[in-house]
């Protein structure tokens, strides 16, 4: 990977951790509510905004970093994102890290290293 295709992955990677993390939050947000009453308090959220906003900018990042890397390699890179996820659902809505959700993401990160690595 070149350095502009790694400078695409850790936009993707940012964005896509922004996105998910924000839809949370205004999910959170409008949480009490029910069908459209839910939907009217969840456009109201800032947060569901920035998730809107997050999700085309990645969009758009994830197809200029699919245009400098082979697809296999790319989708392995991509799935780096769930590290992202995780630790942004750690710090900012306090989910739990449980030990199996580590070693998955452990084991995950290691298959892609590995891979990745074999094609070097």
């Amino acid at each position: 990977m070149d350095g502009p295709a790694t400078l695409l992955l850790i936009a993707v990677v940012v964005l896509e951790t922004v996105s998910h993390v924000a839809l949370k939050s205004a999910a959170l947000g409008a949480q009490r509510r029910t069908g459209m009453n839910f939907l009217r308090r969840l456009y109201r959220q800032p947060a569901f905004w920035m998730a809107a906003g997050s999700f085309s900018a990645g969009f758009l990042a994830w197809l200029a970093f699919l245009s400098r890397v082979p697809l296999g390699q790319g989708v392995l890179a991509g799935s780096m994102t769930i590290v992202g996820v995780m630790l942004g659902g750690r710090i900012l809505h306090q989910e739990q890290l449980t030990i199996t959700r580590l070693v998955a993401v452990g084991l995950i990160t290691f298959g892609v290293a590995l891979i990745s690595w074999g094609r070097a």
